[in-house]
């Protein structure tokens, strides 16, 4: 075998401590980056913190409808419900490309949460009665005739709706939701009054029975009353309020409801649902570039919800003081828009114009096509786990790897005895960056350590130990050629960093597609495992190779100590390498004719 030529290696052999001072600090600034974020623990799944895990799919028989967009809709649909409930630190994400995952951390009511997230949100039009700014907003904050503002209606985990002053349906030019002149009580009673006495003359039965007149006159007088105190009760600044604003109320009842505008939440009374969500045929968002009046949506209604718009719009119409000139676009209780009708739209088309961006116009045609959810989802699994189950599956998980660690301990001191002292750092500093990391990634992209990602990690121990048996071993193949320990280790290098290579991406490769084809916890799994492989390559290439280096400058260690697992008798080694000269001439001996 040829000697190794000198110099190849010069750098790599001298200059060790710069890769050691790499690695230790990174782990000093990612170590300081998870004290100052505050997240100095990983964030836990629902299965070692406790809650409710469920798994929806989308049906399978809709098509090319399970798409990207529709799937963000409905996440966005199911954020509002569960954070609508007041569960805090809720996630509704979507999995795959037909899934989506709700977690409820415990606390919350995740019976009532299961029933929300998979049914269809209830979207109507309501023609708005009563309207102000809820208590404690700033008197400036009203939106007025003249002002200046935006509609966004984009159902996100944080509803924003607002009808600015300039928003209209079909030529209006205003949508302010204006408060009433008079007080909170007269404008409620009031409008209440209107909104019945149409009611009444439109039945003949209430006209051709006294009693029957007399006793609705008396309901309807005890409805407004309710309604009356519920709406000078009720501040939209209180979240808790808001989440339960109206959401008793039927469809034909009066109700009250909340909805921003420029920021401030407003509180309305709205009379009974005249037209149902799921009367719109289509909802778009167009720039309109005749008129350059910007980006409008346009709304096209089915053939009963065209007859519906245009007998509320023909009513409202005859109203021109606002707001009981305006309809109130209502998802899940809450106002998202109340533009103002100037006069009754027929046809089954309408649009919808004001001071809209892009975005805000397309939210605002999401909630009109989307009030029910884009798709149609089953149950694929629901898995709820208490807190004290879930803290023992923890305990348990940490106590296999303390297991699992100490055992490859063990091993490497009976077989490698000093080697150990580069191994066991080794898996120090790879356990010291997958925590670190894991922790740093629960608010970065909401990865949550579960059971499987345990179990992942502890495999990743072998994984990572494996890579150390591989470069000693070709240490040690090289001491038993007959070498010293400093030319073995740099020869070892080449051949053991290639078959750490191979390991190494076989493994990712089945963490990467074991991630791409599964869906819940198992994904866990496969992400621990995958992020612990990169971590076993940055640590051997950064931390074992040049901390191997500098040991082997050490007489401990390069004298072949026999406790530093590198004793060339132990390892039955040949006698040194030698070169020597062939002696030329006669004096080689006779020249075997066979070889001739």
């Amino acid at each position: 075998m040829a000697a190794p030529k000198r110099g190849r290696s010069a750098s790599a052999q001298s200059k060790p401590g710069r890769s050691l001072a790499l690695i230790l600090i990174a782990i000093v600034a990612l170590t300081g980056g998870m004290f100052a974020s505050g997240n100095t623990t990983p964030r836990l799944g629902i299965d070692l913190a406790g809650g409710t895990s469920i798994t929806l799919q989308a049906k399978a028989d809709q098509g090319s409808a399970i798409n990207k967009a529709n799937m963000k809709t409905a996440v966005d649909i199911m954020n509002r419900r569960v954070n609508g409930l007041g569960v805090s630190e809720a996630e509704v994400q979507t999995q795959g490309t037909s899934n989506i995952i709700v977690n409820i951390p415990k606390g919350a009511n995740s019976e009532e949460a299961r029933q929300q997230v998979g049914t269809t949100a209830k979207l109507y039009f309501r023609p708005v009665l009563a309207s102000e700014a809820s208590a404690g907003a700033a008197s400036s904050a009203s939106p007025s005739a003249s002002s200046s503002g935006s509609s966004s209606a984009s159902p996100s985990a944080t509803p924003s709706s607002s009808a600015s002053a300039s928003q209209k349906v079909t030529g209006s030019s205003s949508a302010s939701p204006s408060s009433s002149a008079t007080s909170q009580g007269r404008a409620v009673t009031d409008a209440l009054k209107a909104d019945s006495a149409s009611s009444a003359s439109a039945s003949p039965s209430a006209s051709a029975s006294p009693s029957a007149g007399s006793s609705a006159s008396a309901s309807a007088s005890a409805a407004a009353s309710k309604l009356e105190a519920e709406y000078t009760a009720l501040d939209c600044n209180d979240q808790a309020q808001r989440a339960t604003a109206g959401k008793s109320a039927k469809p034909t009842d009066a109700t009250v409801a909340c909805g921003k505008n420029s920021g401030v939440w407003y509180k309305y009374v709205l009379g009974p649902a005249r037209v149902d969500g799921t009367e719109v045929k289509k909802a778009q968002a167009v720039f309109d570039t005749q008129t350059a009046a910007g980006w409008q949506v346009q709304m096209t209604f089915t053939g009963t919800g065209a007859k519906k718009f245009a007998d509320v719009t023909g009513e409202l119409a005859k109203n021109s003081q606002p707001p009981q000139n305006e309809f109130g676009i209502v998802l899940d209780g809450e106002v998202v828009s109340s533009p103002t009708v100037a006069q009754s739209i027929v046809g089954g088309q309408a649009e919808i114009s004001g001071s809209f961006t892009q975005t805000e116009a397309q939210s605002l045609a999401n909630v009109l096509s989307y009030g029910a959810l884009p798709l149609s989802f089953r149950e694929q699994s629901v898995t709820t786990v208490t807190a004290a189950l879930g803290g023992e599956q923890l305990h348990a998980g940490l106590i296999a790897g303390a297991i699992g660690l100490g055992l490859v301990v063990i091993y490497l001191l009976v077989f490698y005895r000093g080697l150990s002292v580069v191994a066991v750092p080794s898996l120090l500093v790879s356990a010291i960056l997958t925590y670190v990391i894991m922790a740093l990634l629960g608010p970065a992209i909401h990865f949550a350590l579960n059971l499987p990602a345990v179990c992942g990690a502890i495999v990743a121990i072998g994984i990572t130990a494996d890579s150390f048996i591989v470069f000693f071993e070709r240490i040690r193949d090289e001491i038993r050629e007959g070498r010293t320990l400093r030319p073995a280790v740099e020869r070892a290098w080449p051949r053991a960093r290639r078959t750490i290579l191979v390991s190494d991406f076989v493994s990712f490769l089945a963490a990467a597609v074991l991630f791409i084809v599964t869906v819940g916890k198992v994904q866990g799994f496969a992400f621990t495992l995958g992020l612990t492989t990169v971590l076993d390559v940055v640590v051997v290439f950064f931390f074992t190779k040049p901390l191997m280096t500098v040991l082997a400058r050490r007489k401990f260690f390069a004298n072949g100590h026999k406790w530093s697992g590198l004793d060339p008798k132990g390892l039955g080694a040949k006698p040194p390498l030698r070169r020597t000269r062939r002696p030329a001439g006669p004096v080689a001996g006779p020249v075997d004719p066979k070889e001739a």
